[in-house]
């Protein structure tokens, strides 16, 4: 019987960056998944700020840009009846890629068949094991930990694994959550599409490259959707289909190719490369926990591709999850803490689903303009609420934008910052423990040992590059999450404890 203190089931993106971020956090982990690699398919295109200032703390912001090149070119949505025709621009570039006054993250169009093999590069670097073509069978939950078989799907070969603990990451039709009964809310399927790469020459017929293409006639239903692909000469297109007429399996390779053309609209060379079906649908499982088991990423929530938030949401549910499996696992934190997970992510979930709903509704219906949805509130303007901070709570998911002041509960703050002559973000220095940020009058906090807690002082070994941190933390000293959330402010509470008893005590109350 193998041991391992966190088995993953699922290596997309929630898998592979619930690996990455519990081997950076010195947690010995096993993830499995059913594939023998990473997909040729182009889906889940873009990274958005939040989640790439997320890599950035881990050092791999670069990489994951760069993965992203190929699409530097490309902006807005076109519409059209064919790709040789008429095209109707939806909407054009409007969207800045970078935010400096809110974030040194950037908007990122790599998509999931790039990314991947940056997360499992950074993952095994780390320590972390990946079971490739391996599918999970069972899993057995009992009051220490969890049983699981998994069956190498080349050999037939079967592993018994012991965890203390279970990420289900195995995506919207995995078997994780319905092994643990939980349902799932919300409006269930909406569309079912088949999705395939072609690799065809179009450098006569698309001289803009698009976001993506909606392929329909004029005042009609959309039949297809049209995006480019990393590789050269490599397209993606998505086709929909009725279930209760139609199976992924009626698609063949002669009739997708013919789909291909009448969507391209000339009779050019086309050859499939890579081929899947996946649904369109929303819901929200009812419970991100059960036990020792936990859902992460579409194995938790689904909801429309409408913004771009299915995936970004996956690494950051496995974020906000893996300190805390970390800090439980090292005895620095009860069970309790565990629980902050459904807490915080579950309505996080819910206000998404019904963002990208409505967003989706008006942007592809007959009123675009209609959409007011703000983006930048959605990704960085996310706050929660739970007993994994000390102070007031948010009263709601979202306020009326992206907090620019520290209070507990919310995304910390951006400050440009200098730390040993370099240029960083204060993001860079959330990633594997807490962090205690003293302002110029926290002389005091600045002196204090606690254990699992690091401590910088701006005016000392931080400058404040832009002046902001009377405006946007206000305070002696802060703590923030290995999230990058805000747990507690200094002047939170009335206490004539010294600074070490007063953090001391405030970090068993946020832990426990």
């Amino acid at each position: 019987m193998k041991q391992t203190p966190v088995l993953i089931v699922g290596g997309g993106y929630a898998g592979l960056a619930s690996a990455l971020f519990l081997s950076h956090q010195g947690v010995p982990c096993l993830l499995v998944d059913r594939h023998p690699g990473v997909s040729l398919l182009g889906r889940a295109r873009g990274i958005n700020p939040r989640t790439l200032e997320i890599y950035r703390s881990l050092g791999l912001d670069e990489r994951v840009k760069e993965a992203g090149r190929p699409f530097d070119e490309e902006a807005g949505v076109a519409r059209c009846a064919t790709l040789a025709g008429e095209w109707q621009w939806l909407f054009g570039d409007e969207s800045p890629r970078a935010l400096p006054e809110l974030t040194a993250g950037e908007l990122c169009m790599a998509d999931q068949s790039t990314v991947e093999p940056i997360l499992i590069e950074a993952a095994r670097a780390k320590g972390a094991e990946l079971w490739f073509d391996t599918q999970c069978r069972s899993i057995e939950p009992d009051a220490d930990g969890v049983t699981a078989v998994v069956e190498d799907r080349a050999t037939g070969e079967r592993h018994t694994i012991r965890a203390r603990y279970v990420i289900g990451a195995d995506g919207y039709g995995g078997a994780t959550r319905e092994r643990l009964g939980i349902a799932r809310t919300g409006l269930g399927p909406l569309r079912h599409f088949v999705t395939y790469v072609i690799k065809a020459d179009l450098s006569e017929i698309i001289t803009k490259r698009a976001l993506f293409w909606i392929v329909g006639e004029p005042g009609g239903t959309a039949s297809a959707a049209f995006v480019s692909h990393a590789l050269r000469d490599h397209w993606g297109l998505s086709l929909l289909y009725d279930p209760d007429k139609e199976s992924p399996d009626d698609f063949t390779d002669e009739r997708c190719v013919a789909a291909a053309k009448a969507v391209i609209g000339r009779d050019v060379p086309v050859e499939i490369v890579s081929k899947a079906s996946w649904t369109e649908a929303v819901g929200v499982a009812d419970s991100y926990r059960s036990g020792r088991v936990f859902l992460v990423g579409d194995a938790a929530h689904v909801w429309p591709p409408a913004q771009g938030l299915g995936a970004n949401s996956a690494v950051q549910d496995a974020h906000n999850l893996a300190w805390k499996l970390a800090a439980v696992l090292a005895g620095r934190a009860s069970d309790a803490l565990l629980d902050t997970y459904e807490a915080e992510r579950r309505p996080v979930a819910l206000e998404l689903a019904d963002v990208t709903v409505r967003s989706q509704a008006a942007r592809f219906g007959s009123g675009p303009e209609d959409d007011l949805v703000d983006p930048v509130t959605c990704v960085l303007g996310q706050r929660y609420a739970s007993t994994a901070m000390a102070g007031t709570p948010p009263e709601s998911v979202f306020g009326d934008g992206v907090s620019r002041h520290a209070l507990p509960g919310t995304r910390a703050p951006h400050l440009w910052l200098s730390l040993d002559g370099r240029r960083i973000g204060v993001h860079d220095l959330f990633h594997d423990s807490f962090v205690l940020l003293c302002g110029p009058g926290g002389e005091e906090w600045a002196r204090v040992a606690v254990e699992g807690v690091r401590v910088y002082r701006v005016g000392s070994e931080l400058v404040d590059v832009e002046g902001h941190w009377e405006s946007r933390y206000g305070c002696d000293a802060v703590l923030v999450r290995p999230d990058g959330y805000v747990a507690w402010r200094s002047d939170d509470s009335a206490s004539e404890d010294d600074p070490a008893t007063r953090l001391t005590a405030t970090l068993h109350q946020i832990l426990h």
